[in-house]
């Protein structure tokens, strides 16, 4: 995957143009990560460009970005449940240190990670697993992708 898409990556994702986008919600988007050594890493992105911190937005877009946050972690968590035995949990962090944009990250865990990093922050992930190509997002993760759709789908049904 490549493209102009990634240096706007919310402008694409409101001009239809962002393919990692699983489903829009209610303060923004859902997307699948690029890089898939955790399987099914996803974000959530704000559908306001020029958003670049939480506290930018009105209370209740706030909240609604919080809850989606919410909504992508458990639909994250319900998919890698099913496909891999070995899922532990789900982390949810907003950071902000990287991207100027307003996104939270939703990352799977699993007992199957190294033991020196199960426990810690996915950031200190040796930099070669961010960059390898075997965890590039791709078509092999198709069936990754339809279950947290699916799972989002499901979630916003019965809400």
């Amino acid at each position: 995957m490549t493209g102009d898409w990634r240096i706007d990556r919310i402008g694409a994702a409101l001009r239809g143009e962002n393919p990692t986008v699983l489903r829009r919600l209610e303060s923004g988007f859902a997307v699948i990560g690029d890089v898939q050594f955790l399987p099914g890493y996803s974000v959530l992105l704000v559908d306001e460009p020029g958003v670049q911190r939480l506290s930018d937005l009105p209370k209740a877009k706030r909240l609604a970005f919080l809850s989606d946050m919410d909504q992508l972690g458990e639909a994250v968590e319900r998919a890698c449940r099913r496909l891999d035995p070995d899922f532990r949990r789900v982390n949810l962090e907003i950071l902000g240190n990287t991207d100027p944009f307003l996104h939270a990250h939703v990352w799977p865990r699993f007992e199957w990670e190294p033991a020196e990093l199960v426990g810690k922050p996915v950031w200190l992930y040796p930099h070669g697993r961010w960059s390898d190509e075997r965890f590039r997002l791709g078509p092999q993760h198709d069936v990754l992708r339809a279950a947290i759709s699916g799972e989002l789908d499901r979630l916003r049904s019965t809400a």
